[in-house]
């Protein structure tokens, strides 16, 4: 699949809005000890990154909850996910539908970003990422993923572009 996505030029297209994602929007929420309860500080950055996902919906995300190393892991497996799960259910509340929402992945207490057996709230998180492109969008169905990564760009040049992702210009 991989070979693919290169041979397209997908994959390129995004790693590019990956990284604009990860350059223009907080990707990390954190939440207290053993809860999957969305503080306020979190719901702000999730309305940031549902305003930048709504921006390409030709894209999807994934969200990956993380715990920290206190208690088993196949509870934190469980806590991971049901992070993942409260992240996904406000995007949805905030316009951005459930299906550009790549499957739900706990990676639980395997990747901290502190290694200690305390608890530690840097640990306690979801990430956001940009996964793909969804399938049979007419925006990316024939390779036009360079209009959309740069989509900014090119309207910027007086032009829009329309549901076919064509820059339409004004002549003068």
């Amino acid at each position: 699949m991989n070979n693919v996505l290169y041979h397209s030029g997908e994959r390129q297209y995004v790693s590019v809005l990956a990284e604009r994602f990860v350059a223009e929007v907080p990707t990390t929420v954190t939440f207290a000890f053993n809860s999957a309860i969305l503080e306020p500080e979190a719901q702000a950055i999730l309305r940031q990154q549902a305003d930048f996902i709504r921006n390409f919906p030709e894209a999807r995300f994934s969200v990956y909850g993380h715990t920290d190393l206190v208690g088993s892991e196949s509870y934190n497996q469980q806590l991971g996910l049901r992070r993942a799960r409260a992240v996904v259910d406000f995007l949805v509340s905030h316009g951005i539908h459930r299906a550009r929402l790549d499957a739900l992945v706990s990676r639980g207490e395997r990747e901290p970003l502190v290694a200690t057996q305390s608890q530690e709230r840097r640990n306690r998180r979801t990430v956001t990422e940009v996964s793909g492109f969804v399938r049979g969008n007419p925006l990316v169905h024939d390779g036009r993923y360079a209009q959309i990564v740069y989509r900014a760009y090119a309207q910027s040049g007086g032009g829009e572009i329309d549901s076919q992702g064509t820059v339409a210009t004004s002549g003068e």
